[in-house]
C-alpha cells in the first residue's frame, strides 16, 4: 500500500473487520426517558445499561456511530494511565487517587464480564501494561510512581529490561490489564440495545439545548427531542452556557498510529514510554494467527504540531529499528480531550441541571474512562449512590493544579487567536500544487486553499466558527484544525470535530 493511499484513507484496520450497523437519521419530533448525544463507547454502553433497566433510550449521533475517537482508539483496557498516581496523591490525596484506580479497575471488570456473559468474539486478552523509561531522569520518576502503586495497593513490579530488543533504564508493570477489538465489542452492545427497544439515529446533529423538567435537544434539521434525562457523550459537549465553559477547561490533543506486520516476533503486552518522544506499542491478533503491531506516538495539541506526515515517518523509523517492517498496513490519528486536572468530567452538566449530564475529558484512556462514565451516570439517573461521583463531578475545582492549567491553557488560546490574525500568508493561489493545502491572502482576506488530485480548488474562510481563531492546514489528515479549542473541518469546511457545530464559510 502506497503512502498516498494510506494518507488519503487513514482508517484503522478494525473498521473493515467489524460488522458495523448503519441507521437512518431523525425525521420527526420524539420523546424518550433518556436522550444520549454521542454514539461512542460511553453513549453505547450507557444505552446498553439503561435499556436493561427498561428505560426508553435514544442515541443521537452527528455522523455514524463508532466512527469518532472510539473508532480510532488503540483499545487498551487499563488503569495504567501514564504516570498519574504519584501526581494524584500529591494533588488530591491517597483516597481520591485510590478511587480513580478503583473506578477504572471496575470498568475493566465490567468489560470482561460483559464479554463473557454475551460470548462476544472481540479478541479480548489479558495483558500486562508497562511504562518504560529510556533516561535516568524518567527512571527516577518511575521509581516514585512505583512507590505510589505500593501506597495505593496496586499490583505492580519494576523490571530492567523489556521482552524485546529496546534499550531502557527501567519499566513499571501493572499486572492483569487487557485489550480487545473495540468495534466488535460495541457492535454486539448495539444489537442488544436495539433488542431492548433502544433507538439510534445517525447523521443527526444536535445544535442547541433547552433546560427544564423535560430537557430538549434541537437538531440541525429543526427537529426536537425531549426526554426526562439528557446525557452529552459527544466528545466535546455540544452545548455551552456562561456557567459551564467546558471549552475553557479542556484542550484537544492529537496522536498518531501506524500498524505493521513485523519481521521480529512480538511477545505480547502493552508498552508506553514516559519520556520523549512518546511511543506506544501493542498488538492485535489477525485471523491467520499473526500479531499486527500497533505503534503510536507523536502527541501534540490540535492545530499546533509539526507536519503530520513527519510524525508518521518518525513512527515508521522507530518501528523498523525495533521490530523490522515487512509491511505498513494502515496509518491513522485520533483526537482526545484533557481536563485541567487530568480527571474526566462525568456527572451533572451544571449545578442547576439535575437531569442533564455530561461525560468527557478521557485523555487517551477512553475504553476504561468511558465505561466508568456509563456506570456512574446510570447510577445518577437511578438515584443510586456511587462512590466515585464526587471524584468525577464536573463542578469540582482544585486550586492546584486547576488554576495553573486554566491560566496556561487559556493563555495559549489567546496567543494563537492573535497570532493567527497577524500571520503572514505569502503563498499565492497559483503556487499551490496538486494534493496540497495552504493559507493564502485572497483579496486581502486570510483564505484556506486545498487543490485536490484532479486540480479542483477548495477554498474556505479560515476563521473558526467557534470563537474566531484561525485554523491551520493538517497535511496528514487533509483537514483544517483550530489551534485554540480543537475544532476540525474538512477541505470544504464541514465540521469533523467540535466544539463548534457550524461549518467554515466557503469562498468562491
Amino acid at each position: 500500500m502506497s503512502d498516498e493511499r494510506i494518507n488519503r484513507s487513514p482508517e484503522p484496520f478494525w473498521r473493515s473487520s467489524a460488522d458495523i450497523p448503519s441507521f437512518s437519521k431523525l425525521e420527526e419530533n420524539k420523546f424518550f426517558d433518556v436522550t444520549i448525544v454521542g454514539g461512542g463507547i460511553s453513549g453505547i454502553t450507557l444505552a446498553y445499561l439503561l435499556t436493561r433497566e427498561g428505560l426508553k433510550v435514544a442515541i443521537l449521533e452527528a455522523n455514524q456511530i463508532l466512527n469518532g475517537t472510539t473508532g480510532h482508539t488503540t483499545a487498551k483496557i487499563t488503569a495504567q494511565h501514564d504516570m498519574i498516581y504519584d501526581e494524584f496523591i500529591s494533588h488530591f490525596g491517597e483516597e481520591r487517587a485510590r478511587a480513580y484506580y478503583e473506578a477504572n479497575t471496575q470498568a475493566i471488570q465490567f468489560i470482561r464480564e460483559t464479554v463473557q456473559n454475551h460470548e462476544i468474539d472481540c479478541d479480548f486478552s489479558k495483558e500486562d501494561a508497562y511504562l518504560y523509561a529510556t533516561s535516568e531522569q524518567y527512571a527516577k520518576k518511575l521509581d516514585t510512581e512505583y512507590e505510589a502503586y505500593q501506597k495505593l495497593g496496586i499490583q505492580g513490579a519494576m523490571v530492567d529490561i523489556l521482552p524485546f530488543d529496546l534499550s531502557i533504564k527501567t519499566a513499571l508493570i501493572m499486572k492483569n490489564q487487557a485489550q480487545f477489538h473495540p468495534l466488535k465489542y460495541l457492535s454486539k452492545l448495539v444489537s442488544i440495545v436495539q433488542e431492548q427497544g433502544g433507538e439510534i439515529y445517525e447523521n443527526t446533529v444536535a445544535v442547541d439545548m433547552e433546560k427544564g423538567k423535560h430537557p430538549k435537544v434541537i437538531t440541525r434539521d429543526g427537529y426536537e427531542v425531549s426526554s426526562k434525562y439528557l446525557v452529552m457523550c459527544s466528545h466535546f459537549p455540544f452545548h455551552e452556557d456562561k456557567k459551564s465553559l467546558y471549552f475553557s477547561r479542556m484542550y484537544a490533543d492529537r496522536s498518531y498510529v501506524v500498524s505493521i506486520r513485523a519481521e521480529k516476533e512480538f511477545p505480547g503486552g502493552m508498552y508506553l514510554s514516559v519520556d520523549k518522544p512518546i511511543r506506544s506499542i501493542r498488538y492485535t491478533p489477525l485471523e491467520n494467527g499473526e500479531k499486527l503491531l500497533i505503534i503510536g506516538g507523536g502527541t501534540h495539541k490540535t492545530g499546533q504540531g509539526p507536519d503530520t506526515l513527519s510524525i508518521y515517518k518518525d513512527l515508521e523509523r522507530f518501528a523498523n529499528d525495533v521490530f523490522g517492517i515487512k509491511e505498513i498496513t494502515h496509518k491513522w490519528s485520533a483526537q482526545d480531550l484533557y481536563t485541567l486536572d487530568k480527571i474526566p468530567y462525568i456527572g451533572h452538566f451544571a449545578e442547576d441541571t439535575p437531569n442533564i449530564f455530561v461525560a468527557t475529558g478521557y485523555k487517551k484512556w477512553g475504553m476504561t474512562s468511558s465505561t466508568a462514565a456509563a456506570l456512574l451516570i446510570t447510577d445518577l439517573i437511578k438515584e443510586v449512590d456511587n462512590p466515585y461521583a464526587d471524584l468525577f463531578t464536573p463542578s469540582r475545582f482544585y486550586a492546584d493544579p486547576s488554576i495553573k492549567e486554566f491560566i496556561k491553557t487559556n493563555a495559549d488560546v489567546a496567543g494563537h487567536l492573535f497570532a493567527g490574525k497577524l500571520e503572514y500568508t505569502g503563498k499565492k493561489l497559483e503556487e499551490i500544487q496538486l494534493n496540497e493545502g495552504a493559507v493564502i491572502n485572497l483579496n486581502g482576506k486570510r483564505t484556506g486553499v486545498y487543490k485536490d488530485q484532479d486540480g479542483k480548488v477548495h477554498m474556505v474562510d479560515t476563521t473558526c466558527t467557534h470563537m474566531g481563531c484561525e485554523v491551520e492546514w493538517n497535511h496528514g489528515e487533509r483537514t483544517w484544525d483550530c489551534p485554540c479549542h480543537g475544532s476540525r473541518f474538512s477541505i470544504d469546511g464541514e465540521v469533523i470535530e467540535g466544539p463548534t457545530n457550524k461549518p467554515l464559510k466557503k469562498v468562491e
